[in-house]
């Protein structure tokens, strides 16, 4: 009998553990965002945190990075931004990180997060700048995640110019993107990585596919190619960030370079602190889990030794090398 009970019991937690992360799409403005909100529990010791995932994925990354090792200690809120995962595009100004940047306030306060430390990797870095500039009153600290948040002058992938083109791009996307990365999704996620190592599983738990799908990809390909013009304006604003300000980046990041992007932007907020980890790459929120946590936990004004943490990192992917 005690046994019976005791599986009951853990049979009801566990619902109720998996019935609080279900997903739900919220109304923003005549289109729905999806999201999975966490409320904090007994151990709560942090002010909400919401996470805004980077290109070509969706809430589940942020979450498989960040959940296990958060929740209970404050309410946590995922989000797939507009056009990535199960949320809807939008109209056109959601191709911009302001418009994202909008969405995700009025989302907040339908979730009833008034304000709370906002985490951005990569792409994401962009939306949380824009909240700050836009939605200050959202914004009580911020993690930025290998950013993606100045002008560049290189070009971008081919296949982004291409899905991103007027009448072909959506040609392009339905009919040469599916197969096509189906077979380059494991290449394309370890050059991410690198020169670290993605976790085992990483693309299936993330749900990664999803970013192949003719509509999502071509909107992420919007994305990026209007970002640089964004920035371009957007820059200019940074030194109105009041928020408190932590920027982690990796000094063998081939994907968003350190010292156009998180270097400028540590001078450009006021009081920005940065911390830039020798072997690692752009997945800063994966390889450098336990220090962006540490970050969070800063930001929200506890004491944490970033640069012993840092160094801490640093020995543990000295030796990562890519294939």
């Amino acid at each position: 009998m005690s046994l019976l009970i005791s599986c009951s019991a853990s049979f009801g937690q566990a619902a109720a553990h998996d019935a609080e992360a279900q997903p739900l799409l919220t109304d923003v403005g005549g289109y729905r965002l999806n999201s999975i909100l966490i409320q904090a529990g007994g151990k709560k010791d942090l002010p909400p945190i919401v996470f805004i995932h980077g290109a070509s994925t969706t809430l589940y990354d942020p979450m498989l990075s960040f959940r296990e090792r958060l929740e209970g200690r404050g309410t946590l809120l995922f989000i797939d931004r507009p056009g990535h995962g199960r949320s809807d595009a939008g109209g056109r100004e959601n191709v911009s990180p302001d418009g994202q940047a909008d969405a995700i306030s009025t989302l907040m306060e339908k979730r009833g997060i008034g304000g709370a430390i906002i985490v951005g990797h990569s792409f994401g870095g962009a939306i949380a700048a824009a909240l700050a500039i836009r939605h200050p009153d959202k914004v009580r600290g911020i993690v930025f995640l290998s950013p993606a948040v100045y002008p560049w002058s290189s070009g971008v992938a081919w296949y982004y110019d291409a899905a991103s083109a007027p009448v072909a791009g959506a040609l392009f996307s339905a009919f040469i993107v599916p197969p096509l990365g189906l077979l380059a999704i494991n290449r394309a996620t370890k050059a991410v990585f690198a020169p670290n190592q993605p976790p085992a599983g990483y693309v299936e738990k993330t749900k990664a596919l999803q970013a192949i799908r003719p509509q999502a990809f071509r909107h992420n390909a919007r994305e990026i190619a209007a970002l640089s013009d964004w920035a371009k304006v957007a820059a200019k604003q940074y030194r109105y960030i009041k928020a408190p300000t932590i920027i982690i980046t990796g000094d063998t990041d081939k994907i968003v370079s350190p010292d156009i992007h998180a270097r400028h932007l540590a001078r450009d907020i006021p009081g920005a602190r940065l911390i830039v980890v020798h072997n690692l790459g752009h997945k800063s929120d994966y390889i450098a889990n336990d220090l962006a946590i540490a970050a969070i936990e800063r930001v929200a004004g506890r004491k944490v030794d970033l640069l012993g943490m840092a160094r801490a990192v640093e020995k543990r992917i000295a030796n990562d090398c890519s294939d």
